[in-house]
């Protein structure tokens, strides 16, 4: 598996052989808070310096073709403003700012893949959310970057994505985004694709994409699991409620204890500092 990349001064590492030391931290949209909003320079600067191991971005593209992060169809709750980026011209984005939770207006403004791409260049993993959209733009700009196995990317597994991911992107690491085990796994072991495992989406424990059964099939594979412990939305739970929610207002080892138990390699949260501590307070963060 070829998912490697320059962590640190000068330290060889890829993402197959690190989540074989230890479970993978991915901070969702950064680390927001306070006065700092999601998917910008700060919440990114603030992830890695909270202990990810990657870090995850949105992907936006203006009306000049300009590729920002920024998660679609949010810019009245991101910006507080009536407005849509597709539409808008890059010297028009630029004077945009976010707003934070009490809907007051912050310093920070969008910022580009390219920006992100060279600020996190060597220092931490990513992963490109929205790749769907625009796949040979993301594809063309990554490896404009010489990223592509420091990036990766994830789209639903239809075969018509498939055929665009052969097309445009089959040299760069990809995850399937999968909510049944219905052959997507075997599919995909034989296209010409960098397929390095999937992200499972399941809702009910007695889901076979979380059972010990599948997760230690797609090891032998050689292949790495990711889940979520993020929540969108209540009603529409990601992990089977096995949350950042329930970790933090409840009980953590429900929470992430039980993520960490069914040995997943990537867990994607909104609270990165208080996973990394909780999994390194039980042993749990490195794999023996």
């Amino acid at each position: 598996m070829s998912v490697c990349f320059q962590k640190g001064d000068n330290v060889a590492m890829d993402l197959y052989q690190a989540a074989q030391e230890r479970i993978i931290i991915t901070a969702h949209r950064g680390v927001s808070g306070g006065n700092i909003p999601c998917n910008t320079i700060a919440a990114y600067d603030a992830a890695v310096a909270h202990g990810a191991d990657m870090i995850e971005i949105d992907a936006s593209m203006s009306a000049d073709g300009t590729l920002f992060s920024f998660h679609p169809c949010m810019e009245g709750a991101h910006l507080g403003k009536n407005c849509r980026i597709p539409e808008m011209h890059d010297d028009e984005i630029r004077q945009l700012r976010y707003v934070n939770y009490d809907r007051a207006h912050t310093e920070w403004g969008l910022c580009t893949l390219d920006e992100i791409f060279e600020r996190y260049k060597n220092k931490c993993f990513i992963n490109v959310d929205k790749f769907w959209d625009h796949p040979q733009k993301i594809s063309e700009l990554i490896r404009k970057h010489d990223m592509k196995d420091q990036i990766v990317v994830k789209t639903g597994p239809s075969k018509e994505m498939l055929d665009i991911i052969e097309q445009y992107a089959p040299d760069i690491a990809y995850l399937a985004l999968i909510s049944k085990n219905d052959g997507t796994h075997e599919e995909l072991k034989k296209r010409k694709i960098n397929y390095i495992g999937a992200e499972v989406l399941f809702s009910d424990e007695q889901s076979e994409l979380c059972s010990e059964e599948f997760i230690e099939k797609m090891h032998a594979d050689g292949k790495l699991v990711w889940v979520n412990s993020i929540i969108y939305d209540w009603h529409a739970q990601l992990s089977a409620r096995h949350s950042d929610d329930t970790a933090i207002a409840y009980d953590p080892e429900k929470g992430w204890g039980w993520l960490a138990d069914r040995n997943f390699d990537i867990i994607q949260t909104d609270w990165t500092l208080a996973l990394r501590l909780f999994l390194e307070k039980t042993g749990r963060r490195y794999r023996k």
